[in-house]
């Protein structure tokens, strides 16, 4: 929008205000831009720093937020408050979560055991925020316990605003913290931390397949979370364990699931390579032994390869049905998890962004069901004379395919398109 004329851009500003509404365009107005590149790689159980770069550096974590949604869950079960048979509400809020998602109804109840799968593996929305309620009395009280809870764990940097990771400007963490806490479950909740190895979930009659991929080809990895929203790019964090030993790392800000995955497997496999105690520096004691903030100095990158997923790429507007955010550097603006939903569809270029969500909007209306965890998107095209293309993005390809198909039929201009090819060649 910087590259419109004064006039243009109110008149675009105009136009958005009157779709989405005045809420959702000061979103677009307010929105900070954090997104880069920041990784580290500890020793699990000695908390050993092995690898650091831009560990402190605050991000958005995305659905890295889950990892503490259930780590308080599992802290309930501990306690014997909670059950894995108990069956959980669901509100309207809860259900009315943007994608991903199990697609829950309001008045149902979810299974606490179902709603632990759905967030290790389909890091379902709707499921975080059935989980925070039913723990909090609200999804806003069970952010504060979560934002305690952090500060318990000595995670310092970061601030939670929701139990999903969606897309909130005061929601923020850092590679530093994330590690932390990723310690802390393995070693606070070991009993349940096997839960974050789950490849495949049955729920209703649908097989869910996990979004960490890295689990499927590196050699020890068992979890635990991966994370993306527009404005974080591809987050992960990873946990694996070889010869008895286990390392935890976290990687920020990477432009495709696949970039990332390959990025965190030469991280891994460069610290299991070193010498155990031969860094000399430590995150910090047990967390759950120390509300000390950790710690470390920070080690020279190990790969030249991440500068690509730190380049500063253009920026974009990205629409769903409800917001409007200013995305940083980073991709089609997907509303949760979408590593396993990759594609998108393009349904043309216009003059007025405007015009661009309310196309994609009508398209995602008209498509009903085979686009239900899609999600608009609206990217300014480079150019003098600027175009934003309308797009649909979180799909899978088979869904993108047929979308397509059955647009061109009703003569909708439509193209699929891979989101992570298109990504890594930009």
């Amino acid at each position: 929008m910087n590259a419109c004329t004064p006039l243009s851009s109110l008149k675009i500003l105009a136009g958005l205000g009157r779709l989405l509404g005045t809420a959702a365009l000061f979103l677009l107005l307010a929105s900070p831009a954090f997104a880069k590149y920041a990784s580290m790689v500890v020793d699990a159980d000695t908390g050993e720093v092995l690898h650091s770069v831009n560990a402190d550096d605050r991000n958005y974590p995305a659905s890295l937020t889950k990892i503490m949604t259930l780590y308080l869950l599992f802290d309930e079960m501990e306690a014997g408050r909670i059950h894995l048979g108990d069956h959980m509400p669901v509100s309207a809020h809860a259900a009315a979560q943007a994608p991903s998602k199990l697609g829950l109804a309001p008045g149902q109840s979810l299974l606490v055991q179902d709603a632990i799968l759905g967030l290790v593996t389909k890091s379902a929305n709707d499921a975080a925020v059935t989980v925070a309620e039913f723990i909090g009395g609200s999804e806003s009280a069970f952010a504060e316990r979560m934002t305690h809870k952090a500060r318990e764990l000595g995670m310092r940097q970061t601030q939670f605003r929701n139990a999903s990771g969606l897309p909130n400007l005061g929601q923020i963490s850092s590679a530093r913290d994330m590690a932390t806490l990723a310690r802390a479950m393995v070693h606070n909740h070991a009993k349940d931390y096997h839960y974050f190895s789950t490849r495949q979930f049955n729920y209703n009659g649908n097989l869910l397949n996990t979004h960490n991929h890295l689990m499927e080809h590196y050699e020890g990895a068992d979890g635990i979370k991966t994370g993306y929203i527009a404005a974080s790019g591809f987050n992960l964090v990873a946990s694996a364990k070889r010869d008895g030993r286990r390392l935890i790392g976290v990687v920020f800000g990477g432009q495709s699931a696949a970039l990332r995955d390959r990025h965190m497997a030469k991280l891994l496999d460069t610290a299991f390579a070193r010498t155990p105690g031969s860094s000399g520096v430590e995150l910090a004691e047990m967390p759950e032994q120390s509300g000390e903030a950790a710690s470390a100095a920070g080690t020279p990158p190990v790969q030249a390869v991440m500068k690509a997923m730190a380049a500063a790429k253009q920026g974009h507007v990205a629409v769903n049905r409800t917001k409007v955010a200013q995305a940083r550097p980073a991709e089609d603006d997907a509303a949760g998890d979408t590593d396993d939903e990759n594609w998108g569809i393009q349904l043309g270029a216009f003059s007025h962004q405007a015009k661009a969500a309310e196309t994609a909007d009508t398209a995602l209306r008209k498509l009903g069901k085979l686009v239900s965890d899609g999600e608009v998107s609206v990217i300014r095209a480079k150019g003098r004379h600027p175009l934003y293309r309308a797009r649909v993005i979180g799909l899978p390809e088979d869904s993108a395919r047929q979308a397509c198909r059955r647009l061109k039929q009703s003569h909708q201009p439509c193209k699929p398109f891979n989101a992570g090819i298109h990504l890594a060649a930009r």
